[in-house]
């Protein structure tokens, strides 16, 4: 967070491949491809993983927001807190910044958080500055995406060269961990995270306004957002997540890959009552539209005892030539 000292008007003029970059095509939540998918065997290397761990959650509380493009400001401003550089552990740099994710004190001040929730807020704990930085980013636009994350980057530190080096190196700490008609699937959900969840909304070319209580609004509801994602890999689903549970080859749990379909279920041993479904992300994680009020978010399958207990089964949906 050390701002110039003025304002470079060049960062709204934005190179094209930074564009598209950053916004992804038909992009809701501007994530793209590149972005917001799996840790790539570099970054796995170079991140620390209690860091990782800290920039996969707190990227969660900003819908939209791509976890490795904070782990990118995280690598740019600390080396992930293994700088030696003044300011990184204790103290302030010649720019009054300090902490593994160098902010300021008034920045700080407006932003701080207890990440650890151990009572203190501590720029030098990456546990509370990592947080803070996603907030921060937020708060900047940056999980709408594009334009958006462009900016909210650039008032991380204002110089058009930060931006690129933060989104290069993005680019470098994630991609998909599979291939084929699955990746297709999760690639086209993440273009719209942050998107309003609609009751009866969304369908094989995008979100819709929804019905009763979706009316007005226009996004996804979770089998529309399913549909969607899988129309994209030139497969067509029913529209009811009931339906959609017998559209493809029923996966054991552990055989779970990105792409795959996971529904929950009122009785979990009948798939009649099924009312939920969500797209397998990796990593025990999942992509869906959870309910009204909500919007299209990445968040925990494994271990959360509300999914858990629900969880009836998972498909991986299959092309049927015409006729079949």
């Amino acid at each position: 967070m050390k701002a110039a000292a003025t304002a470079c008007a060049a960062a709204l003029a934005l190179p094209l491949a930074l564009l598209i970059l950053a916004a992804g095509h038909n992009s809701a939540a501007g994530t793209g491809s590149d972005l917001a998918a799996a840790p790539t065997t570099e970054a796995e290397r170079d991140i620390p993983p209690a860091y990782l761990r800290w920039y996969l959650d707190a990227a969660s509380t900003c819908p939209g927001l791509p976890w490795n493009v904070l782990a990118a400001i995280g690598k740019i401003e600390s080396d992930h807190g293994r700088s030696t550089e003044p300011g990184v552990h204790t103290g302030e740099n010649s720019a009054g910044a300090g902490g593994p994710m160098q902010f300021l004190p008034a920045t700080w001040a407006a932003y701080g958080t207890d990440g650890d929730h151990d009572g203190r807020k501590d720029r030098y704990n990456p546990a509370d500055a990592i947080p803070a930085a996603a907030r921060y980013l937020c708060a900047g636009g940056a999980g709408k995406g594009g334009r958006h994350l462009y900016r909210a980057i650039w008032q991380y530190n204002h110089a058009d060269w930060y931006v690129r080096k933060v989104l290069d190196q993005a680019a470098r700490y994630a991609t998909l961990t599979t291939t084929g008609r699955g990746a297709t699937a999760v690639k086209a959900a993440l273009r719209w995270l942050g998107t309003p969840y609609s009751w009866g909304g969304g369908g094989p070319t995008g979100p819709t306004y929804g019905t009763a209580q979706g009316a007005g609004t226009k996004g996804f509801d979770c089998s529309g957002l399913t549909q969607y994602a899988w129309a994209q890999a030139g497969i067509r689903l029913p529209r009811v997540a009931a339906d959609q549970y017998n559209a493809g080859s029923h996966i054991h749990r552990p055989q779970l890959q990105p792409g795959d379909l996971l529904f929950f279920a009122t009785n979990p041993a009948n798939p009649a009552t099924i009312h939920h479904v969500a797209i397998y992300y990796g990593h025990g994680r999942m992509i869906h539209a959870p309910h009204t009020g909500d919007v299209v978010r990445i968040a925990q399958f494994a271990g959360n005892p509300y999914r858990e207990r629900q969880y009836t089964g998972a498909t991986r949906p299959a092309h049927h030539p015409t006729g079949a």
